[in-house]
């Protein structure tokens, strides 16, 4: 399969703001996981998919209150019943990426046990061979 993009947007407010005025770490991962299950669940049942780890976040500019941001996901890499995605943050005033990270998620039955999902991503785009072997890397860490 190839890559698809999800996009969602949030306007940051007030009350997603940290100490310093800008936005709130924990805020941001909440959103930040969620994109990134949106992505896996194109290809998974979203009742089959629970998030097993967050490799990075990482925080390039501060994202300020009033700030609209843009949160792209997508699939980077599929193993046996593991789903890793790919979100960046863009902070739709300046166009420049504020946040991006990787997790992986994992494929479940209904008792929660890790099963196959034989879902194979092929990379069809510069963009999305670059994402894969970044995937591949922190996957092999």
């Amino acid at each position: 399969m190839s890559f698809k993009k999800s996009l969602s947007h949030r306007l940051v407010k007030s009350e997603d703001l940290n100490h310093h005025g800008t936005l709130f770490a924990g805020r941001c991962a909440e959103w930040f996981v969620e994109a990134g299950f949106v992505a896996v669940t194109q290809f998974l049942p979203v009742h089959q998919v629970v998030c097993l780890k967050l490799h990075g976040m990482e925080f390039l500019s501060p994202i300020k209150p009033g700030d609209v941001i843009r949160l792209e996901s997508s699939v980077a890499y599929a193993g046996k019943s593991t789903i890793m995605s790919y979100v960046k943050i863009v902070n739709r005033k300046t166009e420049s990426i504020a946040c991006e990270g990787f997790m992986t998620f994992c494929h479940v039955d209904e008792h929660t046990k890790p099963t196959p999902h034989n879902i194979q991503i092929i990379p069809d785009t510069e963009e999305d061979l670059e994402l894969y072997n970044l995937a591949m890397e922190i996957r092999n860490k």
